[in-house]
C-alpha cells in the first residue's frame, strides 16, 4: 500500500478538528448549519480543548441542539415528498377521472348520434313510401 496516502486518511480514534475541514475537502458541499448550532459547537470545542470534558448540561444542549437541526431538515424533506406524492397520487385520480369522463362522452355521442341517424332513416322511409 501506498503509506503517503495511508497517512493522511483518519483512524476512527483521531480526532480532527473543525478547521482542518474545508468546502474543498467535502467537495465544495456544505450544509446550512443553524447560528444556534455552531454557537453551542464552538463553546463546547474551546471547552474540550481546555478542560477535556463536556458538562452534562451541555451534553444536554448540544443533544437538543442536534435534535432541532435533524428535525428540520427531516421536515423540509418530508414536505418535499408529500408535495410530490400528492402530485402523483393527484395525477392518477385526475387522469383516471378524466379517462371515465371521455369515455362517458363517448358512450352519449354515440347514443345521441344513433337515435339522430336512426329517425333520419325512418323520416327518408316514411317520405319514400308517400312518394310511391
Amino acid at each position: 500500500m501506498n503509506t503517503q496516502l495511508d497517512a493522511s486518511i483518519p483512524v476512527l480514534t483521531e480526532v480532527i478538528p473543525l478547521e482542518e475541514i474545508s468546502s474543498e475537502d467535502t467537495g465544495g458541499f456544505s450544509a446550512p448549519a443553524a447560528s444556534g448550532a455552531t454557537e453551542v459547537s464552538d463553546s463546547l470545542d474551546d471547552q474540550v480543548r481546555e478542560h477535556g470534558a463536556i458538562s452534562e448540561e451541555q451534553w444536554q444542549l448540544l443533544e437538543q441542539t442536534l435534535r432541532e437541526n435533524v428535525l428540520k431538515q427531516v421536515l423540509a424533506r418530508v414536505d418535499f415528498v408529500l408535495e410530490h406524492r400528492v402530485r402523483d397520487s393527484l395525477a392518477d385520480v385526475l387522469q383516471t377521472a378524466v379517462s371515465g369522463l371521455a369515455e362517458e362522452i363517448r358512450t352519449g355521442l354515440k347514443n345521441s348520434l344513433e337515435d339522430v341517424v336512426t329517425r333520419a332513416v325512418n323520416q327518408e322511409i316514411t317520405k319514400a313510401k308517400i312518394l310511391k
